[in-house]
């Protein structure tokens, strides 16, 4: 949630033009990574809670693309942008990391007598 949280205060500044493009856009993106990972723990199964967690890692990647954007129209400054994208990247490692214990196969548990 502090990426989120970072994010709208990044876009305080954005153009006023902006309050319905990228910056609603970011704001959407940086909202639904916490959103789907809160969802899919509340699933009852490693499978669903795998799927929005890679939904999580798509709203991420878009994330990452609209910061690009917004530092290369001068919405944001490059050390704005580094700093943003070094938190997302430490989330990415995050999901990743929690998508393979997902979906490693689980230990058989033996059969009681």
């Amino acid at each position: 949630m502090k990426l989120a949280r970072n994010i709208y205060s990044a876009t305080q500044d954005f153009p006023k033009r902006e309050m319905f493009g990228l910056t609603s856009q970011l704001c959407r993106a940086a909202v639904s990574i916490p959103s789907n990972i809160a969802e899919g723990h509340g699933r009852l199964s490693d499978r669903s809670f795998a799927v929005f967690l890679s939904q999580a890692r798509g709203s991420l990647y878009e994330l990452e693309t609209q910061l690009e954007l917004a530092e290369n129209v001068g919405y944001i400054s490059r050390s704005d942008l580094s700093r943003l994208l070094a938190e997302s990247a430490e989330i990415g490692r995050m999901l990743n990391g929690l998508i393979r214990t997902l979906q490693q196969p689980k230990p058989r548990q033996p059969a009681s007598s």
